[in-house]
């Protein structure tokens, strides 16, 4: 008779190196354990939805030149309010950027979050534009 593996996993057959590699890391209870909170995940999820869109890139790459408002946003983009607002949105939400209200305007700015994302950006441009040059 075969002595089952006690860190044998009961519903699959796995192949042997992942069975070994499993029962080292506590089988499938131990695995579980190692990997991030769910809010870790939810708040990755969402910085790099918000990191998905090229206007949104574009946004963080304008911000990252200096802290604007709307409308100068608006002129760039050439993108109607509604659709402008749900970017700034997406990009809030993932805490990239924060408005302050200066009067009637709202003013935009990187977080700290959006100028290490924003700098990332700028640096890929800057590699890019060398090897045209």
């Amino acid at each position: 008779m075969v002595e089952k593996n006690e860190c044998q996993e009961e519903t699959l057959p796995l192949p042997p190196e992942v069975e070994e590699s499993l029962c080292r890391c506590g089988g499938i209870a131990g695995l579980t354990e190692r990997l991030p909170e769910n809010e870790v995940l939810r708040r990755e999820s969402s910085l790099h939805r918000a990191l998905a869109d090229p206007i949104r890139l574009k946004i963080l790459a304008m911000l990252f030149v200096q802290p604007l408002c709307v409308c100068v946003i608006k002129a760039v983009l050439d993108i109607a309010d509604s659709r402008l607002s749900y970017h700034l949105g997406v990009l809030r939400k993932a805490e990239l950027i924060a408005g302050e209200a200066q009067g009637n305007w709202i003013i935009y700015r990187l977080t700290a979050d959006g100028e290490t994302w924003a700098q990332r950006l700028a640096d890929g441009t800057a590699d890019k534009l060398g090897e045209r040059g």
